[in-house]
């Protein structure tokens, strides 16, 4: 068991954690029972109590069980932007016994309908502005029935800060269509729910992580392993009731799930919620309901300190900003605790460990660091080559071994067992991030084994957009890189060659960007595009693609 870093320790946390046998829904029963009145979800003005919030949830729940025949293991898609809606979906469908699918917002049809097709999923609780995404599904019979909510119903329109447009649209009515049901119809239903017997390693959440094969691949965890990191949380730093969040971060990802959603869940504590990501509107937020902790990655706290206005506001409330997904630069941090009196504590975590497995110490931490490993981890650095582990300041691949790590990809065994290796009697995932630890256990990123380009905290992976793009019927190939970029740390860029015959239909990169902004989620989306007369291949006829990133990152060396 890797202990370097026990010195560093936070005083106020033991050094083992005990989670409660319990599944993830019945955190929402308990905090219902300890703080009926008290506001669970802040929405643009509207509230939502957490009596009123678990009462919703059964009711939602029964919908599932008796008018769609939801039984246990029923793997559910949840298709929305942060919203209460989203929130109850996800209780709901744990409550009926059912496994959550979180969708990214940002997925175009294609998307949705590969995790369709891989869990088997007939449902799907999707927000109305989402619609002509999803129900080509519904059109094509792979969804059987479409559950579609609107924010305004639980928002306040007249509320004394802009709304986004989404949450402004007027609430949907009764469609033609039969399959189609409307929200406010399903969490009126009054029938009985029928208890289900789930325990903590029975299937709880499958949010997806795209891999170097390209089809996105959906890592299977637990109510267990949900539990480790949302109890880890908000022990590692401590929560209580009476400390407000503000959920900017998106909950269908496991960061803002965990931490923003099921960590404040499980204490009892206000979820300020914002559906899109607005900088003046995260100030006010945070100075209107005095939020004392947010999550976020360093891309929103860049943008946050970059509003001209931002010494008008009152931030004297926020006592924990934290979060992860791309390095704070060091200029950025200490105009954060100019600002704010608070650092920016980082942590490490991927999807494949439903958050973190690494935080900083409060009080202690280190800039551009991961962190130290929390509760029960076990992680090493293993060298390239698979062969040995190594010691301080050796860089290697980040292998881990810990309670909340994933119980697999579903559906793949193959990937499964690549994503693991034994050593001394246990199984460690392996991240594919290269990394080292220093003298006194602090964990550092310092590459990527797998072609991974992170776009301001976004995960793109170049063999996924290059299967969309193939489906162009001008492009011949395509290598995605990652494009060094000054704001968001790397941008999509893609080079293509195209087919013969197409010259009498010229295509220029801006047709190309459009094109695939209509049939993949935008952050996936090139921002540029090179047209070659052909990609550069090894002997072998593979693709040189770490060739064309080293040259693009030179490019940038050379300005």
């Amino acid at each position: 068991m890797f202990d370097l870093h026990n010195n560093q320790w936070p005083l106020h946390a033991p050094h083992h954690l005990t989670v409660p046998e319990t599944t993830v829904d019945f955190n929402l029963s308990v905090s219902a029972s300890r703080y009926p009145d008290k506001n669970a979800i802040c929405y643009y003005g509207g509230a939502v109590t957490y009596a009123e919030l678990d009462r919703q949830v059964s009711r939602l729940a029964a919908y599932l069980q008796k008018c769609l025949d939801v039984k246990k293991a029923d793997r559910v898609l949840l298709y929305m932007q942060n919203s209460p809606q989203f929130i109850i979906g996800y209780y709901a469908i744990l409550r009926a016994g059912g496994v959550v699918i979180p969708a990214n917002p940002m997925n175009a049809a294609a998307e949705l309908e590969h995790l369709a097709a891989d869990t088997g999923a007939t449902l799907a609780l999707a927000a109305q502005e989402l619609l002509p995404r999803i129900e080509p599904l519904l059109n094509e019979n792979r969804l059987t029935n479409l559950i579609v909510a609107s924010y305004s119903e639980y928002a306040d329109m007249d509320f004394d800060l802009p709304l986004p447009d989404e949450v402004r649209l007027p609430a949907m009515g009764v469609s033609e269509n039969k399959h189609i049901i409307p929200w406010a119809e399903a969490v009126s239903f009054d029938g009985a729910l029928d208890p289900v017997k789930v325990s903590p390693d029975d299937l709880a959440c499958i949010p997806y992580s795209s891999g170097t094969t390209g089809a996105p691949k959906g890592c299977v965890h637990t109510h267990r392993t949900v539990m480790t990191t949302a109890v880890g949380g908000v022990t590692w730093i401590p929560q209580s009731a009476d400390n407000p969040t503000l959920v900017s971060l998106p909950m269908f990802h496991v960061t803002g799930m965990q931490n923003s959603m099921n960590g404040s869940i499980y204490v009892g504590t206000t979820m300020v919620v914002a559906t899109r990501w607005d900088r003046a509107t995260a100030a006010h937020l945070i100075e209107k309901y005095a939020v004392s902790r947010w999550v976020a990655i360093s891309t929103m706290v860049i943008d946050l300190l970059n509003d001209p206005d931002i010494q008008s506001y009152d931030l004297s409330s926020l006592d924990i900003v934290s979060g992860g997904g791309a390095p704070m630069p060091e200029a950025v941090a200490l105009r954060l605790e100019k600002i704010t009196g608070q650092s920016y504590l980082e942590g490490y975590g991927l999807s494949e460990t439903m958050a973190a497995t690494h935080i900083n110490p409060l009080g202690h931490g280190k800039k551009q660091c991961l962190g130290i490993p929390v509760f029960d981890v076990d992680c090493r650095i293993l060298s390239i080559d698979g062969k040995s582990l190594l010691g301080p300041n050796e860089e290697g691949e980040i292998i881990t071994h810990a309670p909340q790590v994933f119980k697999g990809y579903w559906n793949n065994p193959e990937a499964t067992e690549q994503a693991f290796i034994t050593i001394e009697g246990k199984a460690f995932f392996k991240t594919g991030d290269i990394g080292y630890y220093d003298s006194e256990g602090f964990f550092f990123l310092v590459d990527r084994v797998k072609r991974m380009i992170n776009a301001a905290g976004f995960k793109v992976w170049p063999a996924e957009v290059e299967s969309l793009m193939h489906k162009h019927p001008a492009i011949n190939e395509v290598v995605i890189v990652g494009k060094p970029d000054a704001r968001r740390g790397e941008t999509v860029k893609a080079l293509v060659s195209l087919r013969k015959g197409h010259d009498a239909e010229p295509l220029t990169p801006e047709d190309i960007i459009a094109w695939c902004h209509d049939n993949m989620a935008a952050y996936k989306c090139p921002k540029s595009v090179e047209f070659v007369d052909a990609l550069p291949k090894s002997a072998t006829g593979k693709v040189l693609w770490k060739d064309i990133q080293a040259r693009e990152r030179q490019r940038l060396e050379l300005r």
